[in-house]
């Protein structure tokens, strides 16, 4: 079992959800930190996109697919985090952040992302991660939307 602050751990688990987040971000002349973005995951590590039929992804398919469509069809990504909830048992926890998405400096899109993270060595990592895009049948909840009370 941990021995590390449960509040410490909510907040090492915010952090990397930030980093993920930003290291996924580029814009014309800046590139993405796809490095840094596969840091935080587990060796075997699975992806669980939005598309259906459901379809899992190995972080490197993911990385590559998303690189290759860095500076042609996406010219820009970013995404920022709207609201978080994280829960800690021991060395595992789950975690949910609402995000919104802007590519190509225009659209924009809301979702969730939902991580099963593990601690080891002191360090959290994902071992699982799978969004959805918020729609008019399943809008974010006002928890992971940033328009909590």
């Amino acid at each position: 079992m941990s021995t590390a602050d449960p509040a410490t751990d909510v907040h090492e688990i915010e952090q990397l959800i930030a980093r993920q987040f930003g290291s996924l971000s580029w814009s014309p002349g800046t590139s993405a930190d796809w490095d840094a973005f596969a840091a935080d995951f587990l060796p075997g590590a699975s992806l669980y996109p939005s598309a259906r039929p459901v379809k899992c992804q190995s972080v490197d398919a993911f990385v590559e697919r998303l690189a290759g469509l860095a500076g042609s069809k996406l010219q820009s990504f970013h995404e920022d985090v709207l609201g978080t909830e994280v829960r800690v048992f021991g060395n595992v926890a789950i975690a949910a952040a609402g995000c919104e998405t802007t590519e190509n400096e225009s659209g924009t899109s809301r979702g969730v992302e939902v991580l099963l993270l593990v601690k080891e060595e002191g360090r959290w990592r994902i071992a699982a991660q799978a969004w959805d895009s918020e729609s008019e049948a399943a809008p974010l909840p006002p928890e992971l939307s940033g328009a909590a009370d």
